[in-house]
């Protein structure tokens, strides 16, 4: 079995280096991590450390999840694994699609196993890696939530399965996506540069009156994308969030 992981730059097209991996799912299951470590992640990930989360970069738990769902589920006889990095997303492509019966919109909740390969997610639930209930995609997207990281990509794609994580919900793209208006987003991006912003700061950047900024303000604290740090009043001093 082999497993493509490549590192691109801002398009498909621009391909910075990549590594081709070759073994069976024992071997690949911890030379997949160990290239990653060495060669791909900014800050190495603890496979073994399942509690631990690299904020600044992917939850293991999450990246785990994803490899081991590939490697157990994938069409033996069709395309190698795919990994990708980006500047700020991970993602897993293996050929095959989801089982008859089971919709992408089922993955975000409990839903029935049903392997594509019975005989190797019997072997691996007895060695310890999967549980076999069809909880893999909910411990992604739960690992995603409590890591304040936006919400994964779980689809059907050119006849195979992609899962994909990010690593920046303070992104334009990510902040458009959870419906941000142009100042919000505008003053977000400043937050994220300079570490904090107040209420005047806000008024001055979208040149909006004190009334607008506070109403902004309130509606980006209800998203989880902005915290006040414990002052009050017209000094309030508010830093991004890391909830969803």
């Amino acid at each position: 079995m082999a497993v493509k992981i490549g590192k691109f730059g801002e398009t498909d097209a621009d391909l910075k280096f990549h590594e081709v991996i070759e073994g069976n799912l024992i071997q690949l299951k911890d030379r997949i991590g160990e290239m990653l470590n060495a060669k791909f992640f900014i800050n190495p990930i603890d496979f073994m450390g399942m509690q631990r989360v690299e904020l600044d970069e992917y939850p293991v738990a999450a990246v785990r999840e994803m490899l081991l769902n590939a490697l157990v589920h994938r069409n033996y006889m069709g395309a190698p694994i795919q990994i990708r990095l980006y500047e700020d997303n991970f993602s897993v492509w293996n050929d095959g699609g989801l089982p008859e019966g089971i919709s992408e919109e089922d993955l975000k909740k409990v839903h029935r196993s049903k392997p594509r390969n019975p005989l190797l997610a019997d072997v691996c639930f007895k060695a310890g890696y999967i549980d076999s209930w069809g909880r893999g995609t909910i411990k992604i997207i739960e690992a995603c939530k409590n890591a304040g990281l936006p919400e994964p990509v779980l689809k059907e794609e050119q006849g195979g399965f992609l899962s994909m994580v990010f690593k920046d919900r303070f992104t334009e793209e990510q902040l458009k996506k959870a419906g941000l208006n142009v100042r919000q987003i505008e003053v977000i991006l400043y937050t994220k540069k300079y570490g904090e912003i107040t209420n005047s700061k806000y008024q001055e950047i979208a040149d909006v009156s004190k009334a607008t900024a506070t109403r902004d303000i309130k509606d980006l604290e209800n998203k989880g994308l902005l915290k006040n740090i414990g002052t009050k009043g017209s000094s309030a001093i508010y830093k991004l969030g890391v909830g969803s």
